[in-house]
């Protein structure tokens, strides 16, 4: 309190000798210093949140790894039965809806994206990813219609009435085989009636915590040439798609995509079918088909969370160093204001004596 007796009595004792300027400057250093105490709170508080972000998505992330890696044994076991049956079918053809191959004049897009933001660009990637296929697409003359899973994605196309979207759905905090059965569904009926002749999946492949691809994927038809074709005989398919190839040339199973091998054999040659082995296949495929669903909707999970985690962690650094700028940056003006003040006092006693 004195001191701020003394800077007014040396400010209203200098008013007459000096121009109004310095005074000013005061003021404006005086209300700089408290902005600047503001921001640096308001980055701390944004460091916490940010940090806690951060925190939360590595714990989940790891729940989301341990869901891929648990699923994998179910679809291990299965494809060795799809294999095992197949190789009973080898001469025969199977009659599959699911295998229906025939000239492709209408393309679904059932793509994959997060409910939420603050992931760094993992939607946009998605989103790009989707719009460039959809021009490929359309360049060929074929009609293209979008299966939306997740809000960012809705929100984004929905606001574009050139897209022709026929559902949409939200992710959730866990995909569950209720989820995936229910966008199988949507997919099945429309590949089914033929309203689609091709169906492909736009979804992010988890690939570490640091990486992942956004990937095209053909889901149906189950066709073992990987070759599908418009009525002009034009291929539909992309340069980077993967396939889900079910069978080789020789008619066995397989899984390219997955880089851990797989291991099948045939079935004990004493065991009787109480079914017709076609049935049981027909059975199977829709079974497949789901899991492969659940498998790139974890996948799609996984990767959203591994890129909030990775964008958090971006932040927290970011919020870091500023701080420590604002940081320097206040004490050199609270240094510059505290001399000034001692500058004024000595100022106004001289002119006193």
């Amino acid at each position: 309190m004195a001191l701020s007796l003394k800077t007014g009595a040396a400010s209203g004792a200098l008013a007459s000798s000096r121009p109004a300027a310095p005074g000013r400057r005061a003021l404006h250093v005086v209300s700089g210093i408290k902005e600047v105490r503001d921001r640096i709170v308001s980055v701390k508080n944004t460091m916490k949140i940010t940090e806690a972000m951060k925190l939360v998505a590595a714990a989940k992330v790891r729940r989301a790894q341990a869901a891929v890696v648990n699923g994998r044994p179910f679809t291990e076991n299965l494809i060795k039965v799809l294999y095992g049956v197949n190789q009973r079918l080898r001469m025969e053809d199977v009659d599959s809806p699911l295998c229906d191959i025939r000239p492709v004049k209408s393309v679904l897009l059932v793509v994959l994206s997060g409910d939420r933001g603050l992931c760094g660009g993992y939607n946009n990637f998605i989103i790009k990813k989707t719009e460039a296929r959809y021009r490929e697409l359309t360049a060929l003359g074929l009609d293209v219609k979008l299966c939306l899973v997740g809000r960012k994605a809705a929100q984004y196309f929905a606001r574009r009435p050139q897209y022709n979207i026929v559902k949409s759905f939200t992710l959730g905090a866990a995909p569950t085989t209720r989820e995936a059965q229910s966008v199988a569904d949507e997919i099945f009926a429309d590949f089914v009636s033929k309203e689609v002749d091709k169906v492909e999946v736009v979804f992010t492949k988890f690939v570490s915590l640091i990486a992942s691809n956004p990937t095209i994927q053909t889901l149906l038809p189950l066709t073992p040439t990987g070759e599908l074709c418009d009525i002009d005989g034009n291929c539909v398919d992309a340069a980077q798609d993967e396939m889900f190839k079910l069978t080789t040339s020789g008619g066995k199973l397989s899984v390219e995509r997955e880089k851990v091998a797989v291991e099948t054999a045939d079935l004990d040659p004493s065991l009787i079918f109480e079914q017709d082995p076609v049935q049981i296949l027909d059975a199977l495929l829709p079974l497949y088909m789901n899991s492969c669903i659940l498998r790139s909707l974890q996948e799609a999970l996984a990767s959203e969370l591994a890129a909030r985690m990775t964008a958090m962690n971006n932040a927290t650094d970011n919020a870091s160093e500023l701080k420590k700028v604002l940081t320097v940056k206040y004490n050199k003006q609270r240094q510059s204001k505290i001399t000034q003040e001692i500058s004024e006092i000595v100022a106004g006693a001289s002119a006193t004596s």
